[in-house]
């Protein structure tokens, strides 16, 4: 369902290559990307979801080259390491806007906000601001926001950094039910080892690119 061929990827024309003849594809499942920070995972991240265009190479989702804004909105949830909330709305303005973005009815709308919010033990938080949620709810807020389309393929980035176990744990139970009663694309970049039990594959980001000079003696 996505699949990059030959990607090379860089921030500029004379800086070093982030991606370099990067191939790999990505059926149903879960797919953890690990590695080193500055390996270049959230930068793959961007370019799945078409938010960064390739230096060369493609980008394929179901057969269509590269992402547009039509699969964005009604196809892929995307949660951030800065998760994005919008700060003057309320969380379940947050998920209903989401929503709407992607087409949904407004029942169905209503009745995935109540779902994901009660499945991410948010119910209670319809009504409040991001800003007066700690970080944890924020994050568990975002990832209701990209589960509320129920969308084909699903980018997260360090969804469960720095939450308890017990959190982390709601989060995995949320995420696996979704990814496996839908045969949707999950690809999580993360450190956590606590979400190695859900993975159908791991890659690791340091096969592919050079460890940061400051880490080589450590390795």
């Amino acid at each position: 369902m996505l699949s990059c061929k030959g990607v090379f990827y860089r921030y500029g024309a004379k800086l070093d290559w982030v991606l370099d003849d990067f191939s790999h594809a990505f059926g149903p499942g879960v797919h953890l990307i690990k590695g080193y920070s500055g390996c270049g995972k959230s930068t793959l991240l961007r370019l799945l979801g078409g938010y960064l265009t390739p230096t060369k190479g493609m980008v394929e989702v179901s057969g269509y080259r590269c992402p547009n804004r039509k699969f964005q909105r009604e196809a892929l949830g995307f949660v951030f390491q800065q998760l994005n909330l919008l700060p003057l709305a309320t969380v379940e303005r947050n998920l209903q806007l989401a929503g709407a973005l992607a087409g949904i009815s407004k029942h169905k709308r209503l009745e995935n906000v109540d779902r994901y919010m009660e499945e991410l033990g948010l119910e209670g938080f319809m009504k409040r601001l991001p800003g007066s949620m700690s970080g944890g709810q924020q994050q568990r807020a975002t990832i209701a926001r990209a589960l509320i389309k129920e969308p084909e393929v699903l980018l997260l980035d360090e969804p469960t950094s720095g939450l308890d176990d017990l959190n982390t744990e709601v989060i995995i139970k949320v995420l696996e039910r979704f990814i496996r009663e839908g045969e949707r694309v999950a690809v999580i970049c993360t450190h956590d080892q606590r979400l190695d039990k859900i993975a159908d594959e791991i890659l690791d980001f340091n096969k592919f690119l050079p460890v940061e000079r400051h880490l080589e003696a450590l390795v």
